[in-house]
């Protein structure tokens, strides 16, 4: 029953949202008219004169583009209670989230705002029903791991992790097929919380799973371990589907496909705390449906401008498919002209489609862990501090494929003044330091999905020749400080290698 039903409410919400892909622009300027009438008399919107707004261009004048150290001192007020801030009334929550242009970050999310982070996973699924007439897996049960949903309370406003906001707004139409249960996921130990999953999970008829794919496999391994098993299927006869987003899934694929047994169908979300920015609607399509029409008034600005003094900011109207754009958006849970940091490209204007192309500034999040360039400078920098050694390149890069029992980890590629300077000291250092700089990072090691970073001491001038040997020697050209894919580390092994057989 509950399957014919999902289909038949497919059938009409997939062709209400298609219906609207022609009027995004329209629906886009209405929503900043709303957003800027609702807001007119917070604290923000007096600063910003909202009175004196009425289109786009006013908007432009007003409201300068800002990142979150911009506007942490609203965020404080927030904290200390006050109200009508940012959006009126409080917010319900503020979202605790680890940047990847700054640290700790506390994100609001409002009753106005909060309704869309979970209907737009559910249009995801009902797309993705449509178009494939599959609704079984809704007969089964599902698994999303996820981050503890126990919140914190300040001012009467909760704090917590995004997913473990979202685990206590379940759709009441789910709540008895979703695992694992509020007792298991509160569990603080991860590994602890992995077991307790895998027992309760293993009898049952289990057709979705959705999650980070790093914290998706270390379950999934930790199943097979626990339960003397080859493959996933073994257990989960029916396992069909698996959500994710967050993380690039490409690099995971071999592995999951191992570990499953099978290939299943897969969609990608593109949820973050401060609002749920798209979704993949189509199996046959990477690119990623922009949610136009969820209160959230979308700028673009070039990425190559980004940096410029002067620059384009601009609204749907004005993209042009295959431009990177640095994505900026305002919304209902009170964030203004808010750099995301996130870049994204068009693919598709009618209906906006995207995809994720990386981020504003150079990181690494292959494991959902968001290290910034600051981040493994500072920690490299404190080793150096700390041991003497001299360090005249280097890059990071993630490992993830990597021969049982060993976890995945960072790889940091070190060239010392002498070849074989590297020291367990070292390496130790600079785990530490890195986790007194990002907190994801030190959730992933000590919770057992990380094992400590590895530093590979490569031969005196690897770095300077390996460049050489692309043409990027010299000029504005450099060495990447960390890099999402293995594609650098793996050419600069390949050519050491080359190079020791020739001596």
């Amino acid at each position: 029953m509950i399957s014919l039903i999902a289909k038949v409410v497919a059938h009409f919400r997939v062709n209400k949202i298609q219906k609207t892909h022609s009027k995004a622009i329209k629906i886009q300027d209405d929503i900043l008219r709303r957003l800027v009438k609702k807001a007119v008399n917070t604290k923000f919107g007096r600063d910003h004169e909202f009175t004196n707004i009425s289109n786009y261009e006013d908007f432009k004048k007003k409201v300068p583009i800002r990142d979150y150290e911009s506007i942490k001192h609203y965020i404080k007020d927030i904290q200390k209670g006050k109200e009508n801030i940012l959006w009126p009334g409080k917010p319900k929550y503020l979202a605790k989230t680890s940047g990847t242009t700054s640290g700790a970050k506390f994100i609001p999310i409002t009753k106005e705002s909060l309704p869309f982070h979970v209907n737009s996973s559910r249009d995801a699924i009902l797309f993705y029903i449509k178009q494939t007439g599959r609704s079984d897996f809704l007969n089964g049960k599902n698994i999303f791991i996820q981050g503890s949903p126990v919140l914190e309370e300040m001012k009467g406003v909760l704090i917590g992790r995004l997913s473990g906001i979202v685990a206590h707004h379940v759709p009441k139409y789910l709540q008895a097929r979703n695992l694992p249960t509020m007792k298991t996921n509160s569990i603080d130990d991860w590994e602890s919380k992995i077991d307790a999953i895998c027992e309760e999970t293993f009898n049952k008829d289990l057709r979705v799973v959705g999650g980070i794919p790093s914290w998706v496999q270390m379950y999934f391994e930790r199943l097979l371990q626990n339960k003397k098993k080859e493959k996933v299927i073994e257990i989960f006869k029916n396992l069909s589907l698996f959500v994710y987003g967050g993380v690039n899934f490409e690099p995971y694929k071999r592995i999951f496909l191992k570990l499953i047994g099978k290939e299943i169908n897969t969609i990608e979300y593109y949820p973050a705390s401060e609002g749920f920015f798209a979704y993949q609607n189509d199996q046959n399509d990477p690119a990623l449906l922009l949610q136009y029409n969820s209160e959230i008034f979308y700028e673009f600005v070039e990425l190559n401008q980004f940096d410029k003094k002067q620059f384009r900011r601009l609204n749907l109207s004005q993209v042009e498919l295959n431009k990177n754009y640095v994505m900026i958006i305002s919304s209902n849970a009170g964030l203004w002209a808010y750099n995301t940091g996130d870049t994204i490209m068009f693919k598709s204007i009618n209906p906006p489609k995207i995809i994720v192309t990386g981020r504003y500034k150079h990181y690494i999040s292959a494991f959902g862990e968001h290290v910034i360039s600051s981040e493994v400078e500072q920690s490299i920098k404190h080793a150096i501090a700390k041991t003497k050694l001299v360090v005249k390149e280097f890059t990071v890069a993630p490992m993830i494929d990597v021969p049982k029992p060993d976890l995945p980890h960072h790889e940091w590629w070190v060239e010392f003044d002498k070849s074989t300077m590297v020291t367990d000291e070292f390496s130790k250092i600079v785990d530490s330091e890195m986790k007194s700089q990002n907190i994801y990072y030190k959730d992933l090691v000590d919770g057992k999905v990380l094992q400590p970073l590895k530093v590979i001491s490569v031969p005196t001038g690897s770095f300077k020749n390996y460049m050489k040997s692309l043409g990027r020697l010299g000029g504005q050209n450099k060495v990447p400080r960390l890099s999402n894919n293995r594609d650098f580390v793996n050419g600069l092994n390949k050519y050491i290698k080359k190079t020791e057989s020739k001596n």
